[in-house]
C-alpha cells in the first residue's frame, strides 16, 4: 500500500514539475521578446511560473472536483477518489464508474470540456500574470502587455501539456486492462 502511494504522489508530482519546467522556458521567452530585456524576463520568467504552478495545481483539483461532482455522489465520489488513487480497482471497476478508461485525474472528454477548461486556465493564468509583471515592473502597460501575450502562449502549452497527460494516463490504463486480461 505504502508503495501505491508513493507511486501516485511520484506521478503527481512530476506532472506538476513537467508544467513547471514548460511554464519557466515560455515566460522567459515571451517576457524577453516583449521588454528586450533580459533581467526583467529573468525575474518575470523566474517568480511568475511559481505562482502559476501553485495556480495550476489548484485549477487542477478544482477542475477535478467539478467533473467528478457532476458524475458522483459526495460519498460515492470519496470512495472512488480514495480506491482509484490507491489503484484497489480492476480496469473494469474503473471503466463502469467512470464509463471510460481508467481513472484519470481531471481529464475532460470532450471538445466542450477541453474548451472550458482551457477558458478558466486563461484567465486565471491573466490574472496571475499581469499582477506579477505589475509587481516587477510597476509599468501597468508593461504589465497588461506581459499579461495578455504570455497567458495566450500558455494556454496553447497548457492545452500541448494535458493532453500529453491524458495519453500517458490511458496508455497506463490500456496496460493496466491488458495486464488484467492476460
Amino acid at each position: 500500500m505504502v508503495r501505491i502511494l508513493i507511486s501516485t504522489a511520484r506521478r503527481m508530482a512530476l506532472k506538476i514539475a513537467s508544467y513547471g519546467v514548460m511554464h519557466l522556458i515560455v515566460a522567459i521567452l515571451v517576457a524577453y521578446a516583449l521588454t528586450r530585456d533580459w533581467r526583467i524576463a529573468l525575474a518575470v520568467g523566474v517568480v511568475e511560473p511559481f505562482f502559476q504552478t501553485i495556480a495550476y495545481s489548484i485549477h487542477d483539483r478544482v477542475w477535478h472536483r467539478v467533473e467528478r461532482r457532476r458524475m458522483l455522489s459526495g460519498v460515492e465520489e470519496t470512495a472512488e477518489a480514495f480506491t482509484a488513487r490507491l489503484e484497489l480497482m480492476d480496469a473494469h471497476e474503473q471503466n463502469r464508474a467512470h464509463g471510460h478508461h481508467g481513472h484519470s485525474h481531471a481529464l475532460p472528454r470532450n471538445l466542450k470540456q477541453i474548451a472550458v477548461k482551457t477558458v478558466t486556465y486563461g484567465v486565471m493564468h491573466f490574472a496571475v500574470a499581469v499582477l506579477v509583471a505589475y509587481a516587477l515592473t510597476r509599468d501597468i502597460r508593461l504589465a497588461l502587455a506581459i499579461g495578455t501575450v504570455e497567458p495566450l502562449v500558455q494556454t496553447l502549452f497548457f492545452t500541448l501539456h494535458d493532453r500529453i497527460w491524458t495519453r500517458i494516463e490511458a496508455r497506463k490504463a490500456r496496460r493496466a486492462t491488458e495486464a488484467a486480461t492476460a
